[in-house]
């Protein structure tokens, strides 16, 4: 009986060993039929990578965009480029809250903070190209002001200034009281400036200021004195062009006063072209030219006679 019973009965086979004959059977069957694929094997993706193959990454790094070496530029052309990038600020810097608005507007001066060397070139051209006045014009407190725009200037900064402005006119009936030439305006430190330009806004001297003026020819003493002292402590100006505006006369007092002063320092009278005095000093020597050729040739015609 016991023989018979354990016939019928299949033989005791482990788990383990039972789940892995299954799992056999069906890799058997998966790849034995074709098109099908197996499910050990991951199926390829019809979405393109994140990451770029090795041709790729080549490709892309041949195309990478070299840095542009400014500094391997000719000293010719890097000064072009510095007078495109100043070219928008006014030829006249003065202390005003506008010119500041623009500079930062712009970012112009963003050039000092590049490099060492960029920063000496741009600085030296920016304050070699453009004319500085020496007292400020605009009304409030920049007018008032014991500290114009030069005494604020580094020393590096002023022995680049080339042309400085000193405008006539401002406060004429009570000037202020910081327009005085001394050792803190920094005038000793700019040792390249070659020519100063003057401009008279007014000469109290006419007769429409009669009864407004503090004092008979009180600022044009004033305005002499000034000259003069900005003249004494810069020796290497060698041009003062004057200008003014057209109500301005030449043969004033205020010019004549001015005149005298740059003759005493013998100096080159230029004439601005505001005022149109420079066609007046061509009508001038014209005339003087003519007068002198036309007496030459008179004396010429007498001796031959």
């Amino acid at each position: 009986m016991s023989s018979s019973r354990t016939r019928g009965k299949a033989p005791i086979v482990p788990r383990g060993r039972r789940r892995n004959s299954r799992n056999d059977s069906k890799t058997l069957q998966s790849s034995s039929l074709p098109g099908i694929a197996s499910a050990s094997t991951t199926p390829a993706s019809t979405f393109p990578s994140a990451y770029p193959t090795e041709d790729e990454a080549e490709f892309a790094e041949a195309q990478k965009i070299q840095p542009f070496r400014f500094l391997d530029l000719p000293s010719e052309l890097r000064t072009k480029i510095y007078s495109c990038a100043f070219s928008p600020v006014p030829l006249v810097i003065d202390l005003d809250p506008y010119t500041f608005r623009l500079l930062q507007r712009l970012k112009s001066l963003s050039l000092f903070r590049v490099s060492r060397q960029i920063h000496r070139e741009s600085s030296h051209h920016f304050f070699s190209t453009h004319t500085f006045r020496l007292f400020p014009t605009f009304p409030g407190r920049y007018f008032k002001t014991k500290r114009p725009l030069l005494a604020r200037l580094p020393a590096r900064y002023r022995a680049s200034i080339t042309s400085l402005q000193l405008r006539l006119g401002p406060g004429w009936n009570n000037p202020p009281p910081g327009w005085v030439v001394n050792n803190a305006l920094g005038l000793g430190g700019c040792t390249t400036a070659r020519v100063l330009k003057v401009f008279v806004e007014c000469d109290p001297s006419d007769d429409f200021y009669k009864g407004w003026r503090s004092g008979e020819g009180d600022y044009e003493v004033f305005c002499s004195s000034l000259l003069e002292n900005v003249l004494a402590e810069i020796p290497t100006i060698t041009v003062v062009e004057l200008d003014g505006y057209a109500a301005v006369k030449r043969s004033g007092d205020m010019m004549a006063g001015l005149t005298k002063v740059i003759k005493k320092f013998d100096k080159v009278i230029g004439w601005g072209s505001e005022s149109g005095w420079d066609k007046e000093e061509e009508q001038v020597a014209f005339l003087d030219a003519v007068l002198i050729h036309g007496a030459t040739r008179r004396a010429s015609r007498s001796i031959a006679a």
